[in-house]
């Protein structure tokens, strides 16, 4: 083979093997993005650098691997769902303290199906492989209850808390814990029930 050839085999063999590593990252990319949706854009954001966040998402997905996730007996989701309608009963006279009860209530749930709940980002970095299309909702729940336990939450923002918990416990739950939408407060005489329906949020 004349050394020209030998070049021409070479370059061709290289960008063979290029195709083979583009192709592969992207397919990797691809199935990342299909998995943890805007957890991705957020990762990536995070950490300023593509090869990084991706990293970070496969080895989420090792250490999701490891846990020993259980599914809810129907007697477990039927007493999650009664707790969630207590929760919501308890928001009419008291804001603060249901909002406090749902997030409780919601690690309770998060153990029970088998997630470590002890460290917050680690418990974070856990749900996301599953549950990615609700983790917004939960880490907005979990700013609101902190800022109410800081007495920096008004209730309106404690009435969103309650709706962005609900998302993610009826994701864990696999069902929506009741048919009804988030109770408002109880107005004053001189104040007018605020809109509670959620299905245009």
């Amino acid at each position: 083979m004349s050394p020209t050839a030998t070049i021409v085999l070479i370059v061709v063999l290289l960008l063979v093997v290029a195709a083979v590593v583009i192709g592969v990252q992207l397919g990797r990319r691809r199935r990342l993005r299909q998995t943890f949706g805007p957890e991705y854009d957020r990762v990536v954001a995070d950490t300023g650098n593509r090869t990084e966040a991706e990293k970070e998402l496969l080895e989420r997905t090792k250490r999701h691997a490891r846990l020993e996730l259980k599914p809810l007996s129907a007697e477990s989701r039927t007493r999650y769902a009664a707790a969630w309608e207590e929760v919501q009963i308890r928001f009419v006279d008291d804001p603060g303290e249901a909002v406090s009860t749902a997030d409780e209530l919601v690690t309770r749930l998060i153990a029970e199906r088998g997630y470590p709940t002890g460290d917050y980002n680690e418990q974070l970095a856990d749900l996301s492989v599953e549950h990615a299309a609700t983790l917004e909702h939960y880490r907005s729940a979990h700013d609101i209850s902190r800022r109410s336990r800081e007495g920096a939450a008004e209730t309106e923002d404690l009435r969103q808390a309650l709706v962005h918990y609900r998302a993610l416990f009826a994701d864990l739950l696999g069902e929506d814990p009741v048919a009804h939408t988030t109770p408002a407060p109880r107005p004053a005489a001189d104040e007018t029930v605020p809109n509670t329906d959620t299905s245009t949020r």
